[in-house]
């Protein structure tokens, strides 16, 4: 797979990873700051690297399978692994500016 490729695969990834939303705020996991890194493979098996707003989330159980499941879901994705992680914790700044205007934050 080219470089192209490959940008052209994670924006795909990011647009979908737009379209999932944290029940409890309207904006979506993206914007939010909650994903911290995609990786794909060689043999296009996807990995994100994601938070969640706090440990006692109560999406914590559905939230990563509903990523998986929907990254799984472009055609070049073999497969979709997440992992959670609290290391940086998530705060208010890591989110981005139109989640901030759209929150009512700026």
């Amino acid at each position: 797979m080219t470089d192209e490729q490959l940008e052209d695969l994670g924006d795909k990834i990011v647009r979908v990873l737009k379209t999932i939303y944290d029940p409890e705020i309207p904006v979506d996991i993206y914007e939010l700051g909650l994903i911290y890194d995609v990786f794909v493979s060689e043999e296009n098996d996807a990995k994100i690297l994601m938070t969640l707003t706090s440990p006692n989330c109560p999406v914590a159980e559905t939230l990563p399978i509903e990523v998986e499941d929907k990254v799984k879901t472009l055609k070049e994705i073999n497969d979709c692994e997440v992992e959670i992680t609290f290391d940086p914790t998530w705060t208010r700044e890591m989110m981005s500016e139109e989640a901030k205007l759209e929150l009512g934050m700026l």
